[in-house]
């Protein structure tokens, strides 16, 4: 593994790193339509519901079968599944049937598919590659995201102005077909799996059980797992809102909001390339819970704001961006450190769901904060909640001790 692992590794991120540019291009290019044909937070709200609802509902169920079958070929299947949906989509829109019904129930399956892909993606890494590389690897996968969450907007910007959006959808699925012509090319390892049993219900539910005592036995990951929990509750309305916030404070158009996603891009290229590179010591608590209080702060003062100020709302997003990834990575890394390999599927799967379900309560009121509250008055108070999440983590002792014996391996 220690000798092969970076060729694995620059296969599967070539096939991956065209998928998520073309799936960037075409999630921009569907919000750029939904905002402009309805300008309605609550219906950007809704499609952001049913594109993460069902991975919430089958995702612990889903870990439990990740963690059983070969993980490379339920990643195959999982891209196929997304990129025939997509397909079902673009013929519909071909014909003319453009609804909003249709791409709600388009975007659940979709759902669907990344509940098993996004997991087993995640509990494939630390089989490829040695743990002391796992940071640098989380890093060099934010740079990827982060590259995509550049080029894909200003190519699905570019694509709805020249394209309909039943044709700006064939290119997520040329991206699905690269990604899994690159699985093919390389070796996946399975970790042992100590329980052969087959995965009934009763089995699945066991399962479950067994992933969220890993999880409470270690208290300090609880408490991670648990303030996560809270920021994204705060976290996905406020998502939701950014294109409305650019259009309706900032008197944005198409350009402007192909900007702020360009730039939330760069911030995270600058993160991932940063812990791509140096590879910093410092404890990755202190560095999850410093980019809660910096995430927070930016989402704050974008909603201090005046329309005029759209430079100062871009640089507070390239901060953000770089919070988001130095974020990200780190506590993917934690996860990945802390978990036994043949429970990661299990664990990942059952921590989105957690995760999932309390934001799309959050994104359920989005219609309301937005019409009765405003939208920058939404940015000021869930920004200050998320900065509190990292000051409180900051006081929790638990939470403060957790990865440093892994630090000392």
């Amino acid at each position: 593994m220690h000798d092969n692992w970076k060729k694995r590794f620059t296969i599967l991120w070539i096939g991956q790193f065209l998928s998520l540019i073309t799936s960037s291009a075409v999630n921009f290019a569907i919000i750029i339509w939904l905002s402009l044909e309805t300008g309605s937070a609550e219906v950007l709200a809704f499609a952001a519901i049913a594109g993460l609802l069902p991975q919430a509902l089958i995702g612990p169920f889903a870990g439990v079968y990740i963690d059983r079958w070969d993980r490379k070929k339920t990643m195959i299947l999982a891209d196929s599944f997304v990129a025939v949906c997509t397909l079902v989509m673009s013929i519909s829109f071909y014909l003319g049937y453009e609804s909003l019904l249709l791409i709600y129930v388009m975007l659940g399956l979709r759902s669907v598919g990344s509940a098993f892909h996004m997991p087993a993606m995640q509990a494939a890494i630390p089989l490829l590659a040695p743990q002391s590389e796992l940071l640098r690897i989380a890093g060099i996968n934010q740079i990827i995201q982060s590259v995509s969450g550049i080029a894909g907007p200003a190519l699905g910007a570019l694509a709805i102005g020249l394209l309909s959006i039943g044709n700006v959808l064939l290119l997520d699925i040329a991206g699905a077909i690269f990604a899994i012509t690159a699985l093919f090319f390389i070796h996946i390892p399975n970790p042992e799996i100590t329980d052969k049993a087959k995965a009934s219900v009763k089995q699945v539910l066991n399962d479950m059980k067994i992933s969220l005592k890993e999880i409470l036995s270690k208290k300090g990951l609880s408490f991670l797992f648990l303030y996560s929990i809270i920021s994204l509750f705060c976290i996905m309305p406020v998502a939701v809102l950014f294109p409305l916030l650019t259009i309706n404070h900032f008197q944005g158009d198409k350009f402007e909001m192909s900007v702020i996603e360009i730039i939330w891009g760069v911030g995270m290229l600058v993160g991932g390339g940063f812990l791509g590179i140096w590879k910093p010591t410092i404890n990755k608590v202190i560095i999850i819970n410093i980019m809660h209080i910096i995430i927070g702060a930016t989402f704050t003062w974008s909603g201090l704001l005046n329309p005029s100020q759209f430079v100062f709302f871009v640089i507070l997003t390239a901060i953000g961006g770089i919070g988001a990834s130095l974020y990200n990575a780190s506590f993917t890394t934690i996860i990945q450190e802390e978990i036994k390999p043949n429970m990661l599927g299990r664990v990942f799967s059952l921590y989105y769901s957690t995760a999932v379900i309390p934001s799309i309560i959050g994104l359920l009121s989005t219609g309301f904060v937005a019409d009765y509250i405003g939208i920058t008055q939404t940015f000021i108070i869930l920004g200050i909640i998320i900065s509190l999440v990292g000051v409180a983590s900051f006081l929790t002792p638990s939470l403060m001790k957790l990865g440093k014996n892994t630090e000392k391996k």
